[in-house]
């Protein structure tokens, strides 16, 4: 019974209401029977219902509130730049999973708080963590999310305000619609840090912004600011700082405007394609889990930390002797059993 109008309650349960009437629903035998005391008070719960309502959960790492009808899901960790931990994706699955709860929510918006960044990423203190043998631990939530977003019958906008990069940038890709203030920088940093982006950036950007561009902005690291990246494709609009907030609301608004269903249905169909690279995903979970915990993806993260360039080029230069090593072996027939090498 919880929600109910307290005297209707009252009136289901066999007590005697608020307005003194006996359980068997009449005022002193003048009055009204139970039936029709039920039914103004049902009326009255129906009006009440129609007003908008403000629904919020509480979570440590995020901030979730519907109203009118639009979802609102913010990373509220600005110290670190929106960056999230294991916590931040519980929690970001969590809150858009409760959409399906309400049909009347007719889209989502995920943003980041403050106006520093939507979200620069993975937080490297918990990736740092990571090894071959707990990958899974980050990668499924990585996946989780994704499929999360792409699997909701509604669509889902990211509201891009500052810094979206790497795995922040990856977000924002598996959103449906993605609108930017001018303030906004997009980019994928992998290879500055010796991180993969095999969770959507790999399988996305060449069928959002082309093969050439998609390779240039994972392997050089190339940013795009918001205006450049509406230019190429990348995102669906720019628009000043100060009118972000409101010209997202109009997007809202324009949704609430359309069939839920047409929504439903077509989000699905433009997924088809996209979706049939879900063997890819795999593919790249498995490849992520091998750079986990790796030297290098240490060297980058605790550069960056640091503050200062990592050092890559010991990497090369330590292949580069193993491999002379082993090509000398070759050479020297250590290839083959000490009994059948050529005397020198």
């Amino acid at each position: 019974m919880r929600g109910l109008d307290p005297r209707i309650h009252g009136l289901l349960q066999g007590r005697q209401d608020v307005d003194g009437r006996d359980e068997r629903g009449h005022d002193g035998g003048e009055g009204m029977p139970m039936a029709r005391t039920m039914a103004k008070n049902a009326a009255s719960a129906s009006r009440k219902s129609k007003a908008p309502k403000r629904v919020t959960r509480r979570y440590s790492d995020i901030l979730y509130e519907v109203k009118d009808q639009v979802a609102w899901v913010t990373i509220n960790r600005p110290r670190v730049m929106n960056a999230f931990r294991e916590q931040t994706l519980d929690q970001l699955i969590d809150a858009l999973r409760s959409t399906r709860d309400d049909p009347s929510i007719a889209c989502a918006v995920v943003t980041g708080a403050g106006d520093k960044a939507f979200s620069a990423g993975g937080d490297f203190y918990a990736m740092k963590r990571l090894t071959w043998v707990n990958a899974a631990m980050w990668n499924d939530r990585m996946q989780g999310l994704a499929m999360t977003i792409r699997g909701l019958a509604i669509p889902v906008i990211a509201m891009v305000n500052g810094w979206c990069m790497g795995g922040g940038h990856e977000l924002a890709l598996w959103c449906d619609l993605v609108i930017a203030s001018e303030n906004a920088m997009l980019g994928q940093t992998g290879a500055k840090v010796a991180a993969c982006p095999t969770v959507g950036a790999t399988q996305y950007l060449p069928r959002i912004i082309g093969e050439r561009l998609a390779r240039e902005m994972i392997f050089c690291a190339r940013r795009f600011s918001a205006k450049e990246a509406a230019q190429i494709g990348l995102i669906n609009k720019c628009v000043p700082q100060k009118d972000l907030l409101k010209e997202t609301l109009v997007w809202c608004e324009t949704i609430k405007g359309h069939s839920p269903q047409t929504l439903r249905q077509t989000k699905k169909s433009l997924n088809f394609e996209s979706d049939l690279l879900y063997a890819s995903w795999q593919h790249g979970m498995e490849l992520l889990a091998h750079v986990w915990g790796s030297e290098e993806s240490l060297e980058g993260m605790n550069a960056f930390l640091e503050g200062r360039k990592p050092d890559f080029q010991k990497f090369r230069m330590r292949n580069k002797r193993a491999l002379e090593h082993y090509l000398d072996g070759n050479a020297r027939d250590l290839n083959t059993s000490p009994a059948m090498r050529r005397a020198k």
